[in-house]
């Protein structure tokens, strides 16, 4: 696994429990996790060692994405690896953590083992892009 890594972070109006839950919920992701328009979530078995499959659909395409939790700290940590063909099929890894800020959270996205810089790039356009997303639902949502 390469050295390559992308960082981001952003503030959310809500509290690190609901932050956290709106990363673990399969039905909710579904309005937010996808840089295109929407993505469907097959599989979600959230504990270590469990699976998950999200589904980014966009462009007429569906662009599969599979990993394996690796840490599950309730509601400040989730670590899981991510594959997909934006890694060229390797294995990466993506560490979440959440915590308190202010009024709301504060959430690290670090996302390392990048094949190459293409790779790198096209998935930090595409975080940051998620993450922005997120912002609308935590700010429409009013959960505290």
């Amino acid at each position: 696994m390469s050295d390559l890594k992308t960082t981001l972070n952003k503030h959310y109006p809500a509290s690190p429990e609901a932050v956290f839950e709106a990363w673990t919920d399969p039905q909710g992701l579904g309005a937010w996790f996808s840089p295109m328009t929407t993505a469907s979530v097959p599989v979600l078995d959230l504990r270590v060692g469990g699976e998950f499959r999200i589904d980014m659909h966009g462009d007429g395409e569906n662009y599969v994405h599979t990993g394996k939790y690796l840490e599950v700290e309730r509601p400040n940590r989730l670590v899981f690896t991510w594959i997909s063909a934006g890694t060229n099929d390797q294995e990466t890894v993506v560490t979440v953590e959440i915590a308190a800020d202010g009024e709301g959270a504060m959430l690290t996205l670090t996302h390392t083992g990048f094949p190459g810089e293409e790779s790198r790039d096209n998935h930090q356009q595409g975080w940051s892009a998620i993450l922005e997303k997120f912002e609308r639902v935590c700010a429409g949502s009013g959960t505290r």
